[in-house]
């Protein structure tokens, strides 16, 4: 019985640090401004833009 405590010790610590890991990662990325990415690549107007990911979802959708 004592080595199933000790066994789920264990994983409940690697799942803290993988926690703790993840969450340095995703804190400590470059954020890149929204408005500056949005402007600089899409065209002006609302209007359907038929781009790559939409023709990759197109084609999954194919039977």
């Amino acid at each position: 019985m004592e080595q199933k405590i000790k066994r789920r010790g264990l994983l409940a610590g690697l799942g803290v640090a993988a926690a703790a890991i993840v969450a340095v990662k995703v804190t400590a990325s470059p954020q890149k401004n929204i408005n500056d990415v949005a402007t600089a690549s899409e065209p002006e107007g609302d209007g359907y833009r038929l781009t790559e990911h939409v023709k990759k979802y197109y084609r999954t959708t194919t039977i």
